[in-house]
């Protein structure tokens, strides 16, 4: 029988406490799973179920550990710790991936479709000649092609959008046009009437989005950003939007979290902010996923979702 720790806090552990033995069940696994907060030998733990918000930081006591199985899609607060020699693995939750698609598409639509100019211009005045163009004619750039921003991108095909798909190493994707490497980077953003952020935090990417860059994008674009907060500069987006560079942001990320009351940002009516709720970790399907690999582990097959800890996720 299996030891399972789960260590986040109290209040994931209400969350999980029923469908996370029941996902078990369902794979055939009868476990013993303990929350960290009620404790366990450290020495018969076979799996951590993990979020960085928990207790948890030292892992060198779990030296029978297979897996350490994160809750999180985002792994850069655990990646670097030194005591992790455990095999990580990071979310990827359909859950997570539908409520991100979700938000992006809906951004995209709204800009897209002007409706921020009409809901501020209800005064009387008929403006006619204001039609959007089709999807056809919008060029929309996906920075980031893991799980979350693959399915976003080709949620922005199939509606019709001129889909562009950056990624630091070549990908193919099929009805997006995928570019990578510095070069195509310059390129993606060039094109990027709309731009959406979907990168990892890792060194190569935290203050990507600097003046230089931001630069290279069209004038009046617009950018959405439900990726990581690390990777715009925020005095560079505020002077972009300020000189009417960037048309306006949508952000759901934030190198500060909750963003500070007096953070410029709150203000400026270029931006919208939104209270990091782009994806969320849905414990239903979470579950299965955490089930999922655990089953595999135990079966003597690869686990799912791996992270690569030179690249950084």
């Amino acid at each position: 029988m299996p030891r399972i720790l789960f260590a986040a806090t109290e209040d994931d552990w209400h969350d999980y406490r029923h469908c996370l033995p029941r996902a078990l069940q369902e794979k055939g696994i009868q476990a013993e799973l303990v929350p960290v907060h009620e404790g366990m030998d450290p020495a018969l733990v076979d799996y951590i179920v993990y979020a960085p918000a928990g207790p948890l930081q030292d892992f060198s006591p779990y030296t029978k550990a297979r897996a350490v199985l994160s809750l999180w899609a985002g792994v850069e607060k655990i990646v670097g710790n030194a005591s992790l020699t455990q095999p990580l693995c990071r979310m990827v939750d359909h859950g997570l991936e539908r409520g991100m698609v979700e938000w992006v598409l809906g951004h995209v639509m709204a800009h897209h479709l002007g409706i921020g100019f009409f809901a501020a211009h209800q005064d009387g005045v008929w403006r006619n000649g204001h039609a959007a163009p089709l999807a056809s004619d919008r060029k929309v750039t996906v920075l980031g092609l893991g799980a979350l921003g693959r399915a976003c991108a080709k949620m922005l095909a199939q509606v019709g959008f001129n889909v562009i798909g950056w990624s630091r190493s070549p990908k193919e994707i099929e009805g997006i046009t995928c570019l990578s490497g510095d070069a195509g980077l310059k390129e993606a953003l060039i094109e990027a009437e709309i731009l959406v952020t979907l990168l990892p935090q890792t060194p190569q990417t935290t203050n990507l989005l600097d003046a230089p860059h931001l630069g290279l994008l069209p004038e009046g674009a617009v950018i959405l950003n439900p990726g990581r907060g690390t990777v715009l500069v925020d005095e560079a987006l505020l002077a972009a939007l300020d000189a009417g560079e960037i048309g306006h942001a949508v952000l759901d990320v934030f190198r500060v979290e909750p963003l500070p009351a007096a953070h410029p940002f709150w203000a400026h009516p270029r931006v919208t902010v939104t209270p990091h709720i782009a994806a969320a970790t849905r414990p239903e399907t979470a579950s299965r996923v955490i089930a999922e690999n655990i089953a595999r582990a135990e079966a003597g097959q690869p686990l799912l979702h791996l992270v690569d800890r030179t690249r950084g996720y």
